[in-house]
């Protein structure tokens, strides 16, 4: 679903954010991406939803080229961004009924969906308010049926966790299984390595820029014995790049 080969990029100045990573993400795969602050995480993630030019390498959204063939690769997937812009002149239904133009989902399928993901959310009753008298938890609650209205291939995700309560954060787990459930496929970024061990078969670590591991969280785990997540990230980082 996502394949990304030798990718690097290069800011202006020099700064090599990204350097030469590899990593394949599959149908069904909860595919969690993680790193330091300033590892490359965000820099990769834009790239791979287009937000982000690129010159090294070549990214592939379901076998297409996000670098020549960019509309198809935006069909098939959604982008949650760590603080997303909601147009907050608009109603909480009226975004989503925009959202849903945008990918023509049909007006019977996107009420169900819209009306399924809303009353899990807890945010029905809200959703004729503006979205600029939304709480940061609202509207990331907003965003992310704004991305599954028209259940993506592929759900792109930078720190899904940050500002949602307990409940909103159970819900959107169970939501992540149920979309690789049908299919599609999630590739997320986060600090929060414990729900990362919990919910991904699948993990890449990257430090400074460099991939320092991409395979199964049971291959990642087994690299310390007995140890977690977390006892793993903290011995690649105290590592020499």
């Amino acid at each position: 679903m996502l394949t990304i080969n030798n990718f690097s990029k290069t800011y202006k100045g020099g700064k090599k954010a990204v350097d030469t990573i590899s990593l394949k993400v599959e149908a069904g795969d909860i595919f969690g991406f993680i790193g330091h602050n300033g590892a490359g995480k965000s820099t990769t993630i834009k790239a791979v939803v287009g937000v982000l030019d690129y010159e090294e390498g070549e990214i592939l959204i379901d076998g297409h080229s996000m670098r020549t063939e960019p509309l198809i690769c935006k069909q098939q997937l959604a982008y949650i961004p760590d603080n997303p812009d909601l147009y907050e002149h608009l109603t909480g239904i009226q975004y989503l009924t925009f959202i849903a133009d945008v990918f023509g989902v049909a007006a019977n399928i996107r009420q169900e969906r819209i009306k399924q993901y809303a009353d899990a959310f807890e945010l029905t009753a809200s959703l004729g308010d503006l979205i600029s008298s939304y709480s940061h938890g609202m509207k990331q609650k907003l965003a992310i049926i704004s991305a599954v209205v028209h259940e993506p291939k592929l759900l792109v995700l930078d720190e899904p966790f940050v500002g949602l309560d307990p409940k909103a954060a159970v819900v959107l787990k169970q939501l992540m299984h149920e979309l690789c459930g049908k299919g599609s496929a999630i590739f997320f970024s986060t600090h929060v390595l414990d729900v990362a061990e919990k919910l991904c078969n699948k993990v890449a670590m990257i430090n400074h820029g460099k991939l320092a591991f991409a395979g199964t969280m049971e291959t990642m785990l087994a690299e310390k014995a007995g140890g977690s997540l977390e006892d793993v990230f903290m011995d690649i980082l105290s590592q020499e790049v």
